[in-house]
């Protein structure tokens, strides 16, 4: 699929272009999203930390849906420019986690497009947009995210994604069975409509996926969790993660992590047939 001139330059343009939020990191979304990861939420209360990563439910887009695409996700005209590819995808990101969060007060998000890339992969044309999310609380710089999208062709006949092995053995494991409630869940509390999580006719026909798939953001977010949940004393103070193949519903997958040292640990998903389909490192302070 080719790009048009105006899409290039609309891509070289939005360089540097910035956009600013400001919202109330209210309870609710919190204790949602802690039921939806089968968290006992009773520590959220107001002034208590948010935990690492939740601030994806926040500061979220919300456009009318008479200027929705398709695909049920894409604004044309919107922040990020046109890229002129139909598939949409979370590549990976980097978290600096400065100062908590707190809950039930206001905050800010500055977000900046620091980069657009056109590249040639073995699936066609890819365009890579980078972001930098700056949340901030009382003037406090409290989170900085380095977040990497991919634009890609729609699928060929025939198309397989590549297949990489997990480079360590895990310490810690969690098997989750993902289903559509689930991805409807979180959906709902980052308020994403994109049919890949939702419209399982959509991802066969148009997609070309042989299920739903499971967000990339949830699956990072889980990897956070998983390193709570073993490493409950510890303040995580940075997280990098990278996405390798999808994963899909029905099929199970595991959510691992293996300490690295005294301030670090691999993560990773692994998925039914025991391939990576994330990979992430965590640091504690």
């Amino acid at each position: 699929m080719s790009v048009t001139e105006s899409q290039e330059v609309a891509m070289e343009s939005a360089i540097g272009q910035t956009q600013r939020v400001d919202d109330v990191l209210s309870l609710t979304p919190a204790r949602h999203l802690a039921a939806t990861f089968d968290r006992d939420g009773a520590d959220l209360v107001a002034g208590a930390p948010l935990p690492p990563g939740w601030q994806w439910l926040y500061f979220l887009d919300a456009p009318q849906s008479a200027v929705i695409g398709h695909d049920g996700r894409t604004v044309p005209g919107g922040f990020l420019p046109e890229t002129g590819l139909p598939r949409r995808m979370w590549a990976g990101g980097v978290f600096e986690f400065h100062e908590p969060l707190r809950l039930g007060e206001a905050a800010t998000c500055e977000t900046v497009i620091t980069d657009v890339a056109r590249k040639q992969g073995r699936s066609g044309a890819l365009v890579f947009i980078t972001t930098e999310h700056r949340v901030s609380q009382k003037g406090v710089r409290a989170v900085t995210e380095t977040r990497n999208l991919v634009f890609r062709e729609a699928p060929r006949p025939g198309e397989v994604s590549r297949r990489e092995e997990p480079q360590h053995k895990a310490k810690w494991r969690r098997e989750i069975t993902p289903d559509a409630v689930l991805l409807f869940r979180f959906s709902a509390l980052t308020f994403n409509g994109h049919r890949i999580h939702y419209d399982i006719d959509y991802c066969r026909d148009e997609e070309g996926y042989p299920g739903l798939v499971v967000h990339g953001p949830m699956l990072a977010l889980m990897m956070l969790d998983l390193a709570e949940r073993e490493m409950p004393e510890r303040a995580i103070s940075g997280f990098r993660y990278r996405a390798v193949s999808p994963v899909f519903t029905p099929d199970s997958f595991a959510v691992c992590g293996l300490p690295t040292g005294d301030q670090s640990a691999a993560l990773w998903i692994e998925n039914s047939e025991g391939g990576l389909a994330t990979t992430a490192e965590v640091t504690f302070a």
